[in-house]
């Protein structure tokens, strides 16, 4: 019975049309690759705050200013 944890910043709007596609994407590789059952197949996604995610012992939304082509 596997279990996928999607997380994914909440900001762009994201769709509840493109979180079904992830959804399906990601039990149809779980299928492919692994020979799992769709039918027990879970599928979560998390949206976490902009404030709440980091790379690199930085706020996300820093990190991304400082790696940005424009700055």
């Amino acid at each position: 019975m596997p279990y996928v944890h999607v997380q994914i910043t909440r900001e762009n709007d994201t769709t509840a049309e493109q979180k079904a596609e992830v959804i399906q994407g990601m039990t149809r590789v779980l299928e492919e690759v692994l020979g799992q059952s769709p039918a027990s197949t879970f599928v979560v996604i998390e949206e976490v705050d902009l404030e709440n995610w980091g790379i690199g012992g930085l706020p996300v939304e820093t990190y991304r200013r400082q790696r940005s082509p424009d700055s």
